[in-house]
C-alpha cells in the first residue's frame, strides 16, 4: 500500500487528520467510499443493516468532523435536495456532471490542469483556492425515456 492518502485505509486516514477511530466514523469512510456522492440520509440508510443503532443526527455529525478535517469534501450541486458528500483524495481535482432529470452525479476531471484550474476575469484581491464546475446534462438513461 503507498502512503498516498487515496490509499490509505479509513483508520489511518483518521489518525492522521488528528480524528479518534471510531466504528461509526470508518462505517461512514466506507460508505463514501462505496457510494460517492451520497447526502447524509443515503449514508445512514447504508449503515442501518451493519450498525443499526446509528442514528442520522451521528451521521450528520460525522460527515462535519470529516469535512472539517479534509477527509471529505461537501458537494453543493443545484436541484440536488441537500449537500452531498464524498472522500476527498490528494491531489484530487475534478467536477461533476449532474443529469437534470434523475440527479446522477459523476466526477469529470478538470480539463484546465491543477487547482483552482479556472481563474476569474478579476480576484478582487483574493487569492483563489479552487473553482467549482457542474455540469448540467441530461444522462443516456433518462434520455431514452423520453
Amino acid at each position: 500500500m503507498t502512503t498516498s492518502t487515496a490509499a490509505l485505509a479509513a483508520p489511518e486516514r483518521l489518525r492522521g487528520a488528528g480524528l479518534r477511530v471510531t466504528v461509526q466514523r470508518v462505517a461512514v469512510l466506507d460508505a463514501l467510499s462505496a457510494h460517492p456522492h451520497a447526502s447524509a440520509e443515503t449514508v445512514h440508510s447504508h449503515l442501518r443493516d451493519d450498525l443499526s443503532g446509528v442514528a442520522l443526527p451521528t451521521v450528520h455529525g460525522i460527515l462535519n468532523d470529516l469535512t472539517g478535517a479534509g477527509i471529505v469534501r461537501r458537494v453543493s450541486l443545484p436541484d440536488a435536495g441537500s449537500a452531498l458528500y464524498e472522500v476527498q483524495h490528494t491531489f484530487d481535482n475534478h467536477h461533476h456532471l449532474q443529469c437534470v432529470d434523475c440527479g446522477r452525479v459523476e466526477d469529470v476531471a478538470c480539463a484546465v490542469g491543477e487547482a483552482p484550474c479556472l481563474h476569474p476575469s478579476h480576484d478582487h484581491g483574493m487569492r483563489i483556492l479552487e473553482a467549482s464546475v457542474t455540469y448540467r446534462a441530461i444522462c443516456s438513461d433518462c434520455e431514452r425515456k423520453k
